[in-house]
């Protein structure tokens, strides 16, 4: 059986989220989000950064976000969530799929460092301030592209749980709004509806 390795409020909610769309059985260890449990030798064994998720399925152990919904999708698919490669949505669904980790998540991760994880004296606002800006400029096009779109290609794929995961969160951190990224806002909205991303969330 399948066994993730999670903590909440952190990118293991993307794996746990593609689990349940899929309907695939797994085993979920939930750690807190904490050096106790992130750092300790047990899990560095599994990553030696000491990160979340991991996920392991048999012999095989995998971590990164990404890659372990790749893997996910092509030893344990049950049903799709990814067009084929000849479908035309192909190129735009790789596109949404890793835009989350080049252009969005960068500054997600600085403003979350220079509001939740900084002590305040520590917390620099000349530096949360350009990562927000950045961040509204990263989510500009994606905008544009949800333009009467229920999901990111059209019907909701493995690229929802990713980016669209992002888009949960930025909309939290107050980045994505109603007046600023209508669509967006909507979109972000619209996926918490979805049975699996509220379980994966609530996790």
């Amino acid at each position: 059986m399948l066994k993730l390795h999670f903590a909440p409020n952190s990118r293991a909610s993307r794996s746990l989220w593609l689990l349940e769309e899929l309907g695939l059985e797994y085993e979920l260890n939930r750690m807190d989000f904490h050096p106790k449990d992130l750092k300790s030798d047990e899990h560095r064994v599994r990553h030696p950064l000491g990160r979340i998720p991991v996920l392991e399925d048999g012999e095989v152990s995998i971590y990164e976000s990404g890659a372990i919904a790749e893997y996910i999708l092509e030893r344990h698919k049950n049903g799709g969530l990814k067009p084929g490669s000849d479908d035309p949505r192909f190129a735009e669904y790789l596109q949404w799929f890793h835009y989350c980790e080049g252009m969005v998540m960068p500054p997600v991760n600085t403003i979350v460092v220079h509001t939740v994880l900084l002590p305040p004296e520590r917390q620099d606002e000349n530096v949360r301030g350009q990562a927000e800006r950045l961040l509204a400029k990263a989510w500009a096009p994606v905008e544009a592209a949800m333009d009467g779109r229920d999901y990111l290609i059209g019907d909701f794929s493995a690229a929802d749980t990713m980016l669209g995961h992002a888009g949960i969160m930025s909309k939290r951190l107050g980045i994505i709004t109603d007046e600023a990224f209508p669509s967006l806002s909507a979109y972000a909205d619209r996926l918490m509806t979805r049975p699996a991303c509220a379980r994966a969330f609530s996790a």
